[in-house]
């Protein structure tokens, strides 16, 4: 964008609130070290799109950053806190519960790696969560091994407590198949983007077509408060393994090759040339299952009733507190007007006014000393919590309510 003028730069950092953060009309901006990251834009006089421009203070040029992860939804404001020299959090005015807490990471691993990809400056967003969430499961083995009849199992006693996540595809929708319900139908020039862009956990070329997972169809899930399963081949736990996502990699072996050809040839569902093609690539997956330290567990579907039974209790569901759903992550509920701080660790917001002191809980604190996860998925681990400013003080901080 070439170079700023002098006055600009004083204009964006002026008011500086001594936490690397201010605000200035509709847009508010955080400084990192020799960056100074400009975040929103006014789309009118109610409402800003959430956009980010860097300046450079060391070239005293202007970056325009390619912006990876799902982007905020426009609001009425925005307050920035820049948090560890990697990433900014932000919070937005006038938006849902669920919507108000995000992070712009500016120089995390994923962050860099995409630099190293793209060439150029990159941030990427992630949406706050509130708790954590219970890690999703990658379940892989060979056709025939039973992984479906396990999974189908584990569904049926524990309905609430797992759910799967809707694979992209760009092939056409068949006959009754429902966009977002059987696959997110997509374009290929759609796909291949997001692909590059890091937002696919793995993928695939079948007969033409690309078919993967995304990072944001798993987050859906988890966001309900289910626990997301992932039925996929070697190859994709491969790629679910080097990715950002956290996740607990289960490998289902037959209890011998020949057990699972019968097996395959007991279904009545493939050729002969099929089948022996499945018993090929069941070797080679066997052996990388085996091999790759791709996978934290391996189950030998010798006895169904027995290897269920296992992988109950490598999923900790074997006990009294198996029946327990985790409930869905609360959100936020801030008013428009409020201010923000921080406090070594705690981001405090302030939701009263000097007309508002009757208000018993006009603080809300953050603490974000123990975030997991991030862009493009969510960064959880947000406690939340609210005092009273005015009969506990700020050394109340410590005490949740």
């Amino acid at each position: 964008m070439g170079e700023a003028p002098a006055f600009v730069v004083d204009n964006l950092l002026q008011n500086q609130d001594g936490f690397g953060s201010k605000s200035k009309g509709c847009k508010t901006t955080a400084t990192i070290g020799d960056k100074t990251y400009v975040i929103g834009g006014g789309n009118d006089e109610s409402t800003l799109s959430v956009e980010v421009q860097i300046f450079d203070k060391t070239t005293g040029k202007w970056v325009t950053p390619i912006v990876l992860g799902t982007k905020p939804n426009t609001c009425k404001g925005l307050s920035a806190v820049s948090l560890n020299d990697d990433r900014i959090l932000i919070v937005k005015k006038g938006s849902t519960p669920d919507d108000c807490i995000w992070f712009l990471e500016v120089d995390t691993r994923f962050v860099r790696e995409q630099e190293k990809i793209q060439g150029t400056d990159v941030v990427a967003w992630s949406k706050g969560a509130r708790g954590y969430a219970e890690k999703p499961v990658v379940i892989s083995g060979p056709s025939g091994v039973g992984k479906g009849t396990l999974i189908s199992m584990l569904m049926k006693e524990f309905p609430s407590m797992f759910g799967f996540s809707v694979s992209h595809t760009t092939r056409a929708p068949r006959c009754m198949e429902k966009d977002g319900v059987h696959y997110h139908f997509t374009e290929r020039s759609i796909m291949e983007k997001e692909i590059k862009d890091g937002k696919f956990l793995e993928y695939a070329s079948v007969h033409g077509n690309l078919y993967g997972t995304s990072i944001e169809a798993v987050e859906v899930v988890t966001d309900v408060g289910k626990r997301c399963i992932l039925d996929i081949d070697v190859q994709g736990a491969r790629s679910v393994k080097a990715s950002s996502l956290e996740a607990i990699f289960i490998f289902i072996c037959p209890p011998s090759m020949v057990e699972l050809e019968k097996r395959l040839r007991s279904r009545g569902t493939e050729t002969e040339e099929q089948i022996l093609k499945r018993l090929r690539n069941a070797k080679t997956e066997m052996e990388q299952g085996h091999s790759s330290g791709i996978f934290d567990h391996i189950l030998y579907n010798d006895n169904l009733d027995e290897c269920y039974e296992s992988l109950k209790k490598l999923l900790g569901l074997d006990g009294a507190a198996a029946a327990t759903q985790r409930s869905a992550p609360q959100g936020i509920d801030l008013p428009t007007d409020h201010s923000v701080s921080k406090m070594d660790n705690k981001i405090i917001i302030n939701c009263g006014t000097p007309e508002l002191k009757k208000a018993s809980k006009n603080l809300i604190v953050l603490d974000v000393s123990s975030l997991k996860g991030g862009a493009p998925g969510r960064t959880r681990g947000l406690d939340v919590y609210a005092i009273d400013s005015f009969s506990d003080g700020l050394n109340g901080i410590n005490q949740p309510s």
